[in-house]
Formats: structure tokens, C-alpha cells, sequence
């Protein structure tokens, strides 16, 4: 055991300089949610009444967020599609480093970055207008929260970079990743939406969380949304790591 958690460590760090090396890359990775925040607030914000009575930076931020995770686990996919191509993972065969190891190490890396690009968000949001009114214990739930969205996605997406035959595909595999936010409570309340669309995005996955991050953040009631965001969570989680285990072991037999 003790052996499987170095190699994930030594994956990980290889993953993260594999990063480093892809400038242009990183720094979309790190500059999109920042401009798409800076978007939606100066563009949008003006125009969009939430009825609520908060600026909508801070209306937004929990949203953009929970996007930029989204951003950022789709990279995995397309890592772990680069990988399998390559013949880097025959080496790693060789070598008795197992796909568990590997994929987790790609898991590990992802969720590294993405945690760098939400404490840039965050800064960037305080800078802009953003003010929480979250005590220590909800800044902890909402951490928590976005920690175990953020390996979810990231085991869902290295799923999808072993289900994609190009690290092209794997990159448009993790669309819905991107997409889910937006028909959700993270840019705009769901009740103005058309009712048809009602049903669809009060019971998919980022609304709960979005309204977890929300009221946690402001220090607003949040009722069971943190369990059902945690359920979702912990369903993705559970489905994507057992396919990643059966889609690794049908690429490489």
C-alpha cells in the first residue's frame, strides 16, 4: 500500500511539471475563469436582477467557482488521453506502476491546479467587490465541498481520457463539464428561467453545490443542499473511478 501512494505521489509531481511545461496551456487554465468572471459581472451584472440583496459579484462568485473547476478537470481527460497514446503507459507496465497509481497521480495534479486557480478567482474576486460574510466553520464546509467536486470531476475526466481515442476527443468528452453550470442557479436564480427548464436544473448536479457555496460564503441558511451536493459528489465519484478501472484494463489488454 504504502508503495502504490509513492508512485501516486511521484505521477502527481510528473503531472504537475508536464503543466509547467505547457505555458500557454497553464495559463488559460489559470486566466479564463478570471476573464469570463470579469464577464459576467461588468458585462451581464448591470443587467440581471437576482432579487436578492447583494451585489452581483457576490451573487456570481460561487458560480464562477464552480466553472472554473470544471475548466480545469477537463486538462486531465486530455492528459490522460496524451498518456495512452504515447506508449508512456506500457513504460509505466514495465516498471509495475499500476493504472490506479497512474490515473490518480493525473487525479492528484488536477485537483493541485485547480485548487491554485480558485484561490486566484477568490483573490481576484475580493478585489473586485466580492465580500463573504462566511464564519471559520463555514469557510471549512465550503472548502470541503469544492475539494470533493473537484476529485470527482477529476476522476470523471480521466475516465473520459481513456474512454476518447485522441487527446482532441477527450477534450470535447469534458464539454458537459463546462456546460452544467450554466442551466443552474450559478448566473442567474433558476425561477427566471423558462418552467420547462425548472425540473432540469433544480435537480442536476452544480445547482446544489452552487447553493451550498452561496449561503455557506454568505453566511446564509443553506438547509440539505450540502448533502445533496455531497451525494452527488459521492455518486460521480464512486462511477467514475469503477469505470476508469474497467476502461484502463480494456485499453492495455
Amino acid at each position: 500500500m504504502s508503495e502504490t501512494f509513492t508512485h501516486i505521489a511521484v505521477l502527481a509531481g510528473r503531472s504537475v511539471r508536464i503543466s509547467r511545461r505547457a505555458v500557454d496551456a497553464l495559463v488559460m487554465a489559470l486566466l479564463l475563469p478570471l476573464m469570463l468572471l470579469l464577464v459576467f459581472v461588468y458585462f451581464f451584472g448591470g443587467a440581471i436582477d437576482t432579487g436578492r440583496d447583494t451585489e452581483y459579484v457576490t451573487y456570481v462568485v460561487p458560480g464562477i467557482l464552480v466553472l472554473c473547476a470544471a475548466f480545469g478537470a477537463g486538462t486531465t481527460a486530455v492528459s490522460v488521453s496524451d498518456d495512452m497514446q504515447g506508449g508512456t503507459v506500457d513504460r509505466f507496465r514495465a516498471l509495475d506502476v499500476s493504472g490506479t497509481a497512474l490515473l490518480a497521480g493525473h487525479v492528484a495534479a488536477s485537483t493541485l491546479r485547480n485548487l491554485v486557480s480558485t484561490g486566484l478567482v477568490l483573490a481576484f474576486a475580493l478585489l473586485i467587490g466580492f465580500r463573504p460574510d462566511a464564519s471559520a466553520a463555514g469557510w471549512l464546509a465550503a472548502g470541503a465541498l469544492l475539494g470533493a467536486f473537484l476529485v470527482a470531476i477529476s476522476w470523471f475526466s480521466a475516465a473520459m481520457g481513456l474512454l476518447a481515442r485522441s487527446p482532441e476527443a477527450a477534450g470535447g468528452f469534458t464539454f458537459l463539464l463546462t456546460f452544467l453550470p450554466y442551466p443552474s442557479s450559478a448566473f442567474v436564480p433558476v425561477d427566471t428561467m423558462p418552467g420547462w427548464l425548472h425540473p432540469f436544473a433544480d435537480h442536476q448536479p452544480v445547482t446544489p453545490l452552487i447553493e451550498s457555496l452561496r449561503g455557506l460564503l454568505l453566511g446564509l441558511p443553506v438547509g440539505n443542499a450540502p448533502w445533496i451536493a455531497l451525494l452527488w459528489c459521492g455518486g460521480l465519484l464512486a462511477v467514475s473511478v469503477a469505470a476508469s478501472g474497467v476502461l484502463f484494463r480494456l485499453r492495455v489488454d
